[in-house]
């Protein structure tokens, strides 16, 4: 099994203040990780590593635990019930979380079988289903706007699909109806332009 070779750029992330809480848990993750046939990249700021040029999983830090993040996670067989759900929305990816550098030492058989499953999962071809527009909540709010105002209706439905399931999930992601009117109102012209939440 090829072995991937370590790049400077995830040294330096490594050596960066800002990444210190979990350093001593990446460099374990990363030592797993250079063990199984991936390439190691930074990608987003963060160390990601790839199956041809296709990305496997990626570590990132959080202020509560570190974590790897299987980009298909979703798909992948999980017999120790390590695999979390970031949030309801998330529909492929899943992360491995840690709280400790003993952590990653005590699961370091697993978090490498996680990988090379996850490596194997990209070489079958195997693609996550994503849920389609229609899939997702209209919120009432919402609703009604799109229902007393064709133009707009015509605007949000010219939209790619992914920035319609953006503002769904933006708009639909307030608990309050007052909140989630104030959202809508705060989008409308962005919706007008064929623009996206980030847009």
């Amino acid at each position: 099994m090829p072995r991937s070779k370590k790049t400077p750029k995830v040294d330096a992330f490594l050596e960066d203040e800002e990444e210190a809480q979990w350093k001593d848990a990446f460099t374990k993750l990363r030592q797993i990780a250079l063990g199984c046939p991936v390439t190691e990249e930074l990608k987003w700021g963060k160390p990601c590593y790839e199956f041809e040029g296709r990305n496997i999983v990626l570590m990132h830090g959080f202020k509560e635990y570190c974590a790897l993040l299987f980009t298909k996670g979703a798909l992948l067989n999980d017999p120790k019930g390590l695999l979390v759900q970031q949030t309801k929305n998330v529909q492929a990816a899943r992360q491995i979380r840690f709280t400790s550098a003993k952590e990653v030492t005590a699961l370091a058989s697993d978090i490498k079988a996680y990988i090379v499953a996850a490596v194997e999962l990209e070489r079958s071809g195997a693609k996550v289903e994503y849920k389609q527009t229609e899939d997702f909540e209209v919120p009432p709010e919402f609703q009604a706007r799109l229902d007393s105002t064709p133009s707009l209706k015509a605007a949000f439905e010219a939209l790619t699909p992914g920035r319609q399931r953006g503002y769904l999930l933006y708009f639909a992601g307030a608990k309050q109806s007052a909140t989630r009117a104030a959202r809508v109102e705060k989008y409308v012209r962005h919706i007008y332009n064929g623009k996206g939440l980030q847009d």
